[in-house]
């Protein structure tokens, strides 16, 4: 079992975008991607397991997201490494938020290490002037 000086420590950078192309605010639909780095500062290597995500929009309305891996994949981070990928959400409302976990598998064994993912905003760009 890792000791708390021998283990994975990540940091999770969140780069968030509309996407105008893919929306269509008539029918209330507002697509945004982001690409997010998971970076190894740690000791030790972790695989990426599984995610979970709170999506919220301006509404109000909540939707969770729970799965293996991130796009398909369930990537092997080293230490002094990262991992990055694009994903999408799609929302009702041009304003919401996301944030969530990863959980991690780390190598040597052990209780599984649940990584959080920040709150980061969706959000039209000059929605507000």
């Amino acid at each position: 079992m890792p000791s708390a000086k021998n283990k994975p420590s990540f940091v999770i950078e969140v780069e968030p975008r509309y996407l105008p192309e893919e929306s269509d605010p008539a029918v209330r639909r507002w697509v945004f991607a982001y690409t997010i780095r998971i970076t190894n500062n740690g000791t030790m290597a972790a695989t990426l397991r599984s995610r979970h995500w709170v999506i919220t929009n301006s509404d109000g309305q909540r939707q969770e997201v729970r799965g293996r891996g991130v796009v398909g994949e369930e990537p092997y981070i080293p230490p002094g490494t990262s991992f990055r990928y694009s994903s999408a959400a799609v929302l009702e409302t041009p304003v919401g938020s996301m944030h969530g976990d990863y959980e991690f598998e780390v190598d040597g064994g052990g209780e599984p290490l649940t990584v959080p993912i920040p709150v980061f905003s969706l959000s039209v760009p000059n929605l507000v002037h």
